[in-house]
């Protein structure tokens, strides 16, 4: 046989070598230390916060005592009320004042501005006080022939708290519409003119519905924002929650329990609100992707079934 025919590859009954595959490689994942460390750096902290809560003079049963005693029962809904109500007009005050804002007239851009600047600069808790005490430079209020009276009697703590909560809202509301309002593109605008719409027209039922997509998730933020900023009207003595929470602290010497009580209300009440935020931003999320992402329930549901199908075959 010569050189060629011993090269001239397998015959005819015998199979073709099989070239050797690549061997597999060994993943060894990377032991992140730090994270353990840190992890129970964390978790000795919070034993060490609960064991020193244990050993202060703390009257815990005071607070599931006084949990859902009438006088707080009274203040969860008057701070409910007063978040829904100060919102309201913060909604449709923000609204007028980022139309007003983008209007190329600068007369009216110019005073939305002002109005932004003063609102945004100046804390909640003085433009309270300056409601409030308005009666030591207005002694009355003559809007006749509508109505005349004392500007104390006027000024309740209710309407202090109304207009210092939602005056200051609208402005930070206002700052919310005009980037959602920016965020749609002018050729809808130019679209909505062009088919023979009114300016007014176009904003309600062409910009604005888009705008919600962008305005929505900042609103839920500022709905629970607002929850909380409603302990600061106990100033001008409007009673809410934590004004009741405080009165039954002083009258049942359980102070601090009684601000451990108000705190689990809170806790509670914003809990509820960023559950309703997360399917408002969902619903209006629809437009934007494909496929929504499971909703929590829906992958509580999506993992008993995969479960229970195991369980059947195996």
């Amino acid at each position: 046989m010569t050189d060629i025919d011993k090269t001239a590859g397998p015959s005819a009954g015998e199979s073709p070598a099989r070239p050797a595959g690549p061997e597999a490689v060994k993943a060894v994942p990377v032991r992140h230390y730090g994270r353990y460390i840190s992890a129970l750096a964390a978790i000795a902290i919070l034993v060490a916060i609960v064991y020193a809560f244990g050993q202060g003079d703390i009257n815990w049963q005071a607070v599931p005592d006084y949990f859902f005693d009438h006088r707080i029962m009274t203040g969860v809904y008057k701070t409910l009320m007063l978040t829904v109500l100060s919102m309201l007009i913060g909604i449709v005050g923000g609204i007028v004042l980022a139309v007003m804002r983008l209007s190329k007239n600068p007369v009216t851009s110019s005073i939305a501005w002002f109005y932004i600047w003063f609102f945004r600069g100046t804390p909640v808790l003085v433009q309270l006080f300056l409601w409030f005490n308005l009666g030591l430079v207005f002694h009355y209020i003559n809007l006749m022939p509508l109505y005349k009276d004392y500007w104390s009697n006027f000024m309740t703590p209710l309407l202090t708290a109304l207009l210092g909560l939602g005056l200051n809202e609208a402005a930070y509301m206002a700052e919310i519409c005009r980037a959602g309002l920016l965020a749609v593109d002018e050729g809808q605008t130019e679209a909505a003119h062009a088919l023979g719409m009114s300016h007014g027209k176009t904003l309600r039922r062409v910009i604005i519905p888009q705008a919600m997509r962008v305005i929505v998730p900042p609103t839920g933020n500022e709905v629970i924002n607002m929850l909380k900023t409603t302990s600061l009207v106990a100033a001008v003595q409007f009673p809410e929650l934590f004004r009741y929470a405080q009165d039954i602290g002083q009258n049942s010497g359980a102070p601090v329990e009684m601000y451990f009580l108000a705190a689990a209300w809170y806790l509670i009440m914003t809990s509820v609100l960023s559950v309703g935020q997360y399917y408002v931003e969902r619903h209006y999320a629809r437009g934007s992707s494909r496929s929504l992402p499971p909703t929590p329930w829906q992958k509580v549901k999506g993992h008993l079934t995969a479960f229970s199908s195991r369980k059947v075959t195996a």
